[in-house]
């Protein structure tokens, strides 16, 4: 599956947010310079109404870790659901299973939970998946396959991990479960999905 590899630090100073997803002092000191070999710090110029619209898109994509065409496609289907766009789109973009895994802190990243389920080390109902993209349902129970927390680093990683659980989620050790969908009030992303939905409205 196609996905970003380039310097991910770069991303977040060009959107000028932490979207990593994890805490990171060096970065938090250049947020203000923008990428390149001038740095032009403080000289961000003021967009037009699709600059806006598109800045807000990319940084929604970055923190995700999506490339265009899956995101477009998520945007899309949001669009096409009964209940409000920007919930809809928070909902399908939270409960992927990468998603799930990081928010669950069985992964101190998106990028980490993501290769994660892609070796095969997360479990869906007891059920080994290595999809990313699979949409957890409500009820659904994630957890973490008995052969990667045999290793002690792996295991120690999740349980430094103090990244608080969603109220839409419940965890037990190296369990959870996705109780509800989550609401859009409850993800703290820093970041106008109203500017996403209208970038592709166009």
């Amino acid at each position: 599956m196609a996905r970003y590899t380039g310097p991910k630090h770069k991303l977040a100073r060009r959107e000028g947010v932490n979207i990593l997803g994890k805490a990171s002092q060096s970065l938090e000191r250049r947020l203000n310079v923008l990428p390149g070999s001038l740095g032009r710090r403080g000289r961000r110029s003021r967009p037009s109404e699709y600059g806006l619209q598109l800045r807000e898109k990319q940084k929604l994509k970055r923190i995700y870790g999506l490339l265009e065409k899956q995101f477009r496609k998520n945007v899309l289907e949001a669009q096409r659901m009964s209940e409000n766009t920007e919930e809809a789109l928070v909902q399908l973009l939270e409960t992927r299973l990468d998603n799930i895994v990081y928010r669950l802190g069985f992964a101190p990243s998106r990028p980490m939970a993501r290769q994660m389920v892609s070796h095969g080390h997360i479990k869906v109902n007891e059920k080994r998946l290595n999809i990313p993209s699979y949409k957890v349902k409500v009820g659904d129970k994630v957890s973490v396959s008995e052969k990667f927390v045999a290793n002690e680093i792996n295991k120690k990683m999740i349980e430094d991990n103090q990244l608080e659980v969603l109220p839409s989620l419940s965890k037990t050790k190296l369990t959870g479960e996705l109780k509800r969908m989550p609401k859009s009030e409850e993800i703290a992303n820093p970041v106008e999905y109203q500017l996403v939905i209208e970038f592709y409205s166009r």
